[in-house]
């Protein structure tokens, strides 16, 4: 089909699929279905061949990321029961000196978003965030724009996250810089956005989910609950029953073992020569289900250790059911699993009808004539890298298979485009920052563990993801013209 077709048909699809959410109120799961079941007929494939690639980006994407949401559900119900989110939330108290404290998640997204896909990672900092909003005041609005912000920019600038690290080498870029000037460029954009919209993001009050909180009541008077929070810098962030709280070091363990893990592969498979004995122990480790597992037993232990702190959670959350006498692994069962197949399912359903549109999009040979075509254009050389990744991120939702498409299109334009591997492959990263939105797991993933509505979602993942690409690609041309790059 021609190139104005195709994006006609496209455009068409993605403003169908934001009105039938947005005004119509059909949910998100059947919206995405019949949004690509259309556009499959629309890009001339028969009904039967489009349910064939409905059916296929829906299982694979399921294939890849059922069980890494299912462990990271349960781990994070598990660190939220024996209350490690309130020793993590004390140790950025006192970090922090009580201020700014949506940089704690944050910055501790930024780093772990390196080996770690960011979608595990909302999830395991989701508990974290929505703690320190309830006992700082802190608007969801806030949290989710500046987490979300601090996950994404690493995931898509700094190998050896998959996306930019196969680009990276697609591209033949030197590693080395590419993971400095991936951080340079992800820290200033970071800054950046967070200096320019900080304000704009507390302009309106949403609570975190209860049940990040352990049945706190989330909904009491905000005076009440500031009045149990200590102002000092040195003065922790008690709990309303006085439990003893895990050791920030063991608090934080489940979470950093993942990323230890997966990070420990990342590195093994630069680092060691091809064929080493070692290289199966590290993708042994690196596989995003045996780290998350580790977490999860980590917790399990942890929940033996402090079981008051377990009970405790468990009658919040089960009154009927729980009491001093159930036996503690009925508790871990009901509690721990139940909870978090529920919070995990929509997200899971989401995520894989996501990779339905995805891969309808991604298998249209369209897509590389359209990149060609842009190509062709007068635009400043290092730009056409950033619009083509921009455009295929916007229209299929996926960082990883933006970069890599993009990359695979811009690998014959390198003697055109006159610029060194390394800026292009930042170029390409900082594409792939823009536009999250509807067709994007990470969306969904933070609005539903974020607990935003789907408007704000626009506001505050959007938005400030939108901002900090274009913050990125001016602060690499800045670079790339002064020749650092």
């Amino acid at each position: 089909m021609s190139t104005v077709s195709f994006v006609t048909v496209l455009c068409v699809s993605l403003l169908l699929l934001i009105f039938m959410i947005l005004k119509l109120k059909v949910h998100p799961v059947l919206a995405m279905f019949v949004v690509a079941a259309g556009m499959g007929v629309g890009f001339g494939n028969t009904l039967l061949e489009t349910m064939g690639l409905i059916n296929e980006g829906f299982g694979s994407t399921l294939t890849g990321i059922g069980l890494t949401i299912i462990l990271g559900s349960i781990l994070a119900m598990g660190i939220q029961d024996i209350r490690a989110t309130d020793s993590v939330a004390n140790f950025f108290n006192k970090l922090f000196r009580g201020k700014n404290m949506e940089l704690a998640p944050a910055l501790t997204g930024f780093f772990v978003s390196i080996p770690v896909f960011s979608d595990v990672t909302m999830i395991l900092l989701a508990p974290i965030a929505s703690k320190i909003a309830h006992l700082k005041k802190i608007s969801m609005s806030t949290m989710t724009a500046f987490t979300g912000l601090g996950l994404v920019l690493t995931h898509g600038l700094v190998p050896p996250t998959p996306g930019i690290l196969a680009t990276a080498i697609t591209l033949k870029a030197d590693l080395g810089f590419v993971i400095f000037w991936g951080l340079v460029v992800a820290l200033v954009s970071f800054f950046g956005t967070w200096l320019l919209l900080r304000k704009w993001t507390e302009k309106e009050f949403i609570l975190p989910l209860d049940k990040f909180l352990g049945g706190e009541e989330t909904r009491a008077d905000q005076s009440e609950v500031a009045a149990t929070i200590e102002p000092a810098a040195e003065a922790p962030l008690k709990n309303d029953t006085g439990k003893r709280l895990p050791p920030f070091y063991l608090a934080f363990l489940p979470i950093i073992l993942p990323v230890v893990f997966i990070a420990s592969s990342s590195f093994a498979n630069i680092f060691l020569e091809e064929g080493s004995y070692l290289q199966p122990f590290f993708a042994t480790l690196g596989d995003k289900t045996v780290a998350l597992s580790a977490g999860v037993l980590v917790v399990l232990i942890l929940a033996f250790m402090y079981k008051q702190n377990v009970y405790e959670s468990a009658m919040k959350e089960s009154s009927d059911e729980v009491n001093r006498d159930t036996p503690f692994m009925y508790i871990l069962v009901e509690t721990w699993v139940t909870r978090a197949l529920l919070v995990a399912i929509l997200p899971l359903l989401i995520t894989a009808m996501s990779g339905a549109m995805g891969n309808i999009i991604k298998t249209n040979e369209t897509v590389e004539a359209l990149a060609i075509s842009i190509a062709n254009t007068n635009v400043l050389p290092i730009l056409l890298p950033y619009f083509i990744a921009f455009a295929i991120m916007s229209a299929a939702g996926s960082m990883t298979m933006a970069a890599l498409t993009t990359a695979a299109i811009v690998v014959p334009m390198m003697p055109i485009l006159d610029l060194s591997p390394v800026a292009v492959t930042l170029a390409i990263g900082a594409g792939t920052l823009a536009l999250s939105h509807l067709n994007n797991s990470g969306f969904w993933i933070l609005i539903k563990f974020f607990n935003l509505p789907t408007k704000q979602g626009f506001k505050y993942i959007t938005i400030p993801t939108l901002l900090a690409s274009i913050i990125a690609i001016v602060t690499i041309i800045v670079i790339n013209s002064v020749g650092l790059i």
